[in-house]
């Protein structure tokens, strides 16, 4: 039996380097409550801020985890979308947040990021994500692999490859 050949890997769609027209096209952050701030954005940082409300609460009454790696790995991504050419696209490929301090209803965060190395296919990127009162409550690294114009994906999923016993 032949086994299935499953497409290539989906490649993400070529943002623009303008972060402000980039944040009006919205995304998963948005859905969220958070923005990109353009005037607190630019060539190889990026900022992104919003409102702490009732959704963004987890049992314990503080902000979720899951919003502190969204808004960080937004900011992030946006300083590294900042860097890229009109041929260039990226994806986080990876992101380790540590949580400092929980944030409660009511307080603002600003998570900003900043490259800290762009090579030809791979980009390091630190953030940090600030209260109200500018007390760090979380901060984060990560990798972003970029793809070239003319690079096409290659390959088949983990999980389609077939294994010799």
């Amino acid at each position: 039996m032949t086994p299935k050949r499953s497409p290539g890997e989906p490649r993400p769609v070529r943002p623009s380097p303008d972060l402000f027209r980039a944040a009006r096209r919205g995304g998963f952050h948005q859905e969220v409550g958070f923005r990109v701030v353009p005037e607190k954005s630019g060539r190889g940082y990026c900022t992104v801020a919003g409102h702490v409300e009732r959704r963004h609460l987890n049992i314990n009454g503080v902000v979720h985890g899951g919003v502190y790696a969204t808004i960080l790995d937004t900011a992030m991504g946006g300083a590294v979308v900042s860097l890229l050419t009109d041929e260039e696209t990226t994806a986080t490929t990876s992101l380790y947040v540590e949580f400092l301090r929980a944030a409660r209803r009511g307080e603002i965060l600003s998570a900003r990021g900043e490259v800290v190395r762009r090579g030809h296919h791979v980009a390091f990127a630190e953030g940090e994500l600030l209260g109200s009162r500018g007390e760090r409550l979380s901060q984060a690294r990560g990798t972003w692999y970029i793809w070239s114009g003319d690079e096409r994906p290659q390959g088949t999923a983990l999980g389609s490859r077939r294994v010799a016993r």
